[in-house]
């Protein structure tokens, strides 16, 4: 029987792999993601798009956080409330299709605190969505999200990129697409002010 790296063996990675096949129901709802969300005991995302493709996606590294923070800290230096800034919170996406997805940015700012409710959020007042990119996030984040995003009618969608300068690129709703606005580093940004790019 063969160890992974991981220290697990080749027959526990099939047994899971098994389970996971066997109790995955042939149809996902937001409801079936919101409980695979709550029970991962390994800090993975489940997101579905509008058409129902499942993505799994791994716990955030520490330059994530450390990003996200970042922006945080620059957002309630400016005045916005913590009521209004949220890190990893369901929102449900509608697409252009009909079909509804849910998607858990690394951040979202809304335009005035959300009514807080249980499951996945409308994007009812969200002014901005930022996803952080890694290397397993960088086809999703650059290409899927932004029409999703869009669709779903979010005014600005950003990225940062984990690169030495974590770039970050601003986009703005045009009609049911987004233009590219900026391209700066996150230190750079950081030292504008939130109104300059919120409006």
């Amino acid at each position: 029987m063969g160890q992974r790296s991981d220290g697990g063996s080749d027959y526990d990675r099939r047994m899971s792999v098994e389970a996971i096949a066997r109790h995955m129901p042939a149809v996902l709802t937001l409801d079936d993601l919101s409980v695979m969300n709550e029970l991962d005991t390994y800090g993975h995302r489940y997101e579905m798009s509008p058409e129902g493709a499942l993505s799994v996606v791994p716990s955030p590294e520490f330059v994530h956080a450390q990003i996200i923070n970042d922006v945080i800290g620059w957002l309630l230096a400016a005045g916005w409330t913590l009521k209004q800034v949220y890190q990893a919170v369901g929102l449900r996406i509608s697409g252009r299709a009909g079909g509804a997805g849910g998607r858990i940015p690394d951040l979202i700012v809304w335009n005035r605190p959300p009514v807080p409710r249980a499951g996945w959020m409308p994007v009812t007042d969200v002014a901005l969505v930022v996803e952080v990119i890694s290397p397993s996030s960088k086809a999703t984040d650059k290409s899927v999200k932004p029409d999703e995003y869009a669709g779903a009618g979010i005014p600005r969608y950003w990225t940062v990129d984990c690169d030495p300068a974590n770039t970050v690129t601003m986009y703005e709703l045009a009609g049911d697409t987004y233009k590219t606005c900026l391209t700066m580093p996150l230190a750079w940004v950081l030292n504008t002010k939130p109104s300059d790019h919120l409006g």
